[in-house]
């Protein structure tokens, strides 16, 4: 059954029923393929269309009539392909040709459709203006046109609203594993269509398009207001209502800030007088405090349907509540995450602790550094039931929509057997399944790649920005010597926009294009990164005191953050179609010299005249031509630079050679372009221009 046909089918009903849509606008970058609809372009950016009428073309022209060949488009990608049409890398190694681009469906596909100024719920047409796996599709054919192929999208199961961040609350605080997030439906498809059919149909899209589909998933944290609550307390850390107020992460003297839960510390942690009274303050689960009463409160929950939240009632009847998790390391100043807790990995404490514990009397199931980071600190007694369940949310998303990989959220803090089994668990419903770690520490690749994972996140998003203390060429040509590819990313869903950083547009631009020819990375594109976004999404990671507020005081997203408020990307930026123009030329580039890529002994780092010119290149050889990735990494000024080729193969030196000029990212005209008698070549370059340049 094809999930797109249904969501067509009733888009179909819905428009008999609404007639009276005259004031519904889209951007028109979501309108890239040109849907043939009746439409009006406001010349502003915006396109006035019926939502029902356009989706409904977009469908069926875009996804539909497309994609003829014989394939199961809702099956992961490679399990629905014939096998003799499956090419590439295999064991989820096919990440390492993709180009991504992270996506968080609430945001992404959010805008102001009636242009009333705010996002709304529901409208005046009593439609969404917030993301929907429905509004999503319209961006699917630009991602396309822009060479990507993977879609990695941030958390989209059931979150809870308790203790909730911002205006909408985050995705992270994951409450059910197994439950979408019933806010990503859409009413434009009416009450027969569920959320589930909506998101098969975004992944069978994708896949259609030659995509594939990556989620988010988050084994350590759960909601503090968890749907396992009710059967499963004794997976939680609980601690009296009263002492909530003034819960936070203990601070150990002597030691320094932000360290690693390592057990040489220890001594000095449990010697602490705040560590102590901190572990003190936690209580056995309310189940084993009143069996009876919990019984009651279950009853009163079940004939609640719905009614109750389960924290609500263990608050109300036992002052009980769960503890909320922070950071894993000593001394980190930031605050307890007041919406997620950690899960009860193990029943018993961590070994590394046991000596401290001993003269304390009876400790209760607490949360301390050691116990967050139990990959450091394990105990002893696994709770195989919960760990089930937690190796079972992946299989789960495979086989009900179709997904193609996973990243696993503070992997590197869970202990290495659990990872384990939620990578064989994966893999065995899919060989080719893709596993993300998000691991940030590039010196852990090689240790990243033996535990099973296809790629690191890295820590592109710290160096990429930092051009001028030279750390975009310590990553660019460090990169190809690690045991595992990671992403090129300039930018993420925690970190500061690239558009906002010293550089502006310019490295905003610079970023986006070279990050596709970086040897042994996977080019990344966050979500508003391609509209010049400024506004974090999240002041998470390497945030300066003013990230809040980066834009102008009358815009209306002011102030929010797209993770956890009401907020729509720029998408009418007067520069939009900038870099969706540029990485539409530059991937196709890209794909020709794809298998050169691949492989290092294709790839030669290009030098210049000096080792702190701003600039950054490399030579991939294929066969009898040569692709040459060259840029300036001055934001702000012209430059000359001379690019030294002689470590290219001879053959590329020969007479009858031509030297020409594929792609400039600021369309500037090449001048007359020819490597001079000591193999070396000069070019002008305009503040932050990427050029692509073959010699044949």
């Amino acid at each position: 059954m094809s999930y797109l046909d249904k969501i067509v089918t009733e888009l179909a009903k819905q428009e008999q029923k609404n007639k009276t849509i005259f004031n519904y606008v889209i951007p028109d970058l979501w309108d890239s393929a040109d849907v043939k609809v009746d439409k009006i372009d406001v010349k502003d950016g915006n396109l006035i269309v019926n939502p029902y009428q356009f989706f409904q073309s977009l469908i069926k022209d875009e996804f539909l009539n497309k994609t003829k060949k014989k394939a199961d488009f809702s099956k992961p990608y490679y399990l629905g392909q014939p096998k003799n049409k499956i090419k590439g890398l295999r064991n989820g190694d096919w990440i390492r040709q993709s180009f991504a681009y992270s996506m968080m469906i609430r945001s992404s596909a959010s805008y102001d459709h009636d242009r009333s100024g705010r996002l709304e719920e529901f409208n005046l047409y009593n439609l969404k203006e917030t993301g929907t796996f429905v509004k999503a599709l319209a961006y699917l054919p630009l991602l396309k046109k822009m060479g990507v192929d993977v879609l990695y999208m941030l958390p989209i199961s059931k979150y809870s609203l308790k203790d909730k961040k911002g205006e909408l609350g985050s995705p992270y605080g994951v409450s059910n594993f197994f439950k979408l997030d019933e806010g990503l439906k859409d009413p434009m498809t009416g009450p027969d269509c569920t959320v589930e059919d909506e998101f098969r149909a975004f992944v069978e899209a994708c896949h259609r398009l030659d995509m594939k589909v990556i989620i988010d998933i988050i084994p350590r944290t759960n909601s503090v207001n968890s749907d396992l609550i009710i059967d499963h307390p004794d997976w939680f850390y609980w601690i009296s209502l009263d002492d909530l107020s003034d819960y936070a992460s203990p601070f150990v003297p002597g030691l320094k800030s932000a360290l690693p839960a390592k057990k040489e510390y220890f001594e000095q942690v449990f010697a602490s007088e705040e560590v102590i009274v901190h572990i003190k303050k936690f209580k056995p689960n309310p189940k084993d405090t009143n069996p009876d009463l919990w019984k009651k409160l279950v009853k009163k929950w079940k004939d609640g349907h719905g009614k109750y939240e389960v924290l609500d009632l263990v608050q109300q009847m036992f002052d009980l509540t769960i503890a909320p998790a922070f950071s894993d390391c000593i001394n980190d100043p930031q605050p307890a995450w007041s919406d997620v807790t950690f899960f009860r990995l193990y029943l018993d404490h961590p070994a590394n602790s046991q000596p401290y514990l001993k003269d304390l009397g009876e400790v209760n199931p607490y949360i301390l550094f050691d116990v967050a980071k139990s990959s450091l600190n394990p105990g002893t007694i696994k709770n195989m039931e919960l760990w089930n369940t937690l190796a079972d949310i992946i299989p789960f998303f495979q086989r009900e929509f179709g997904i193609d990989g996973a990243r696993i959220d503070m992997g590197h803090a869970l202990p290495d057997e659990l990872i384990s089994m939620i990578l064989t668990k994966a893999r065995d419903v899919d060989p080719n399944f893709c596993f993300i770690a998000e691991e940030l520490d590039v010196e852990n690749a090689k240790t990243s790649k033996e535990k099973g994972y296809n790629m690191i996140i890295g820590d592109g998003f710290i160096r990429l920005p930092r051009v001028l203390e030279g750390l975009f060429n310590s990553f660019v040509y460090g990169a190809m010597n690690l045991e595992s590819p990671l992403f090129s990313v300039g930018e993420t869903h925690d970190t500061p926009r690239l558009a906002a950083r010293d550089g502006g547009e310019t490295l905003g631009k610079m970023v986006s294009i070279f990050n596709l020819f970086v040897p042994n990375t996977i080019p990344f594109l966050n979500s508003g990164q391609e509209v010049y976004e400024r506004q974090p999404m999240n002041t998470g990671l390497d945030c300066r005191p003013n990230e809040l507020f980066m834009l102008e005081k009358d815009d209306p997203y002011y102030g929010k953050l797209a993770l956890f408020d009401r907020y729509a990307f720029h998408y009418n930026h007067k520069h939009r179609w900038e870099i969706p123009t540029v990485l539409e030329k530059a991937s196709k580039i890209r794909h020709q010299y794809i298998d050169a890529m691949m492989d290092m002994k294709n790839v030669y780092p290009l030098g210049f005249s000096a080792p702190w010119d701003t600039a950054a290149g490399f030579g991939y050889v294929n066969q009898d031509r040569v692709l040459l990735a060259i840029t300036n990494t001055d934001m702000h000024n012209e430059k000359y630079h001379y690019v030294k080729l002689d470590n290219l193969p001879e053959q590329f030196f020969a007479q009858g050679k031509t030297l020409v000029q594929l792609l400039s990212s600021e369309d500037n005209n090449p001048l007359e372009l020819s490597i001079n008698e000591y193999r070396g070549l000069s070019i002008h370059f305009v503040p932050g221009e990427v050029k692509l340049l073959e010699i044949r």
